[in-house]
């Protein structure tokens, strides 16, 4: 497994935390994460390279930005 840490810009609000965790929850491969608003980070541990392209693309799809 690998753990990665992403910035997200744009992430404003618990309700911008809670549509980051439906997506992250809809997807297979992920072991853990945790998402912090103050920092504005998703801390996860993905099985594949593959599955995190899927998170970095669903995640845009909702208007964020990521960096890592």
């Amino acid at each position: 497994m690998k753990e990665i840490e992403l910035k997200i810009e744009g992430m404003k609000c618990e309700g911008c935390v809670n549509r980051i965790k439906n997506v992250l929850s809809s997807i297979k491969g992920i072991s853990s994460y945790e998402l912090s608003l103050e920092e504005k980070t998703l801390t996860l541990e993905v099985k594949k390279e593959k599955t995190l392209e899927e998170v970095i693309k669903k995640i845009e799809a909702l208007d964020f930005h990521i960096s890592k």
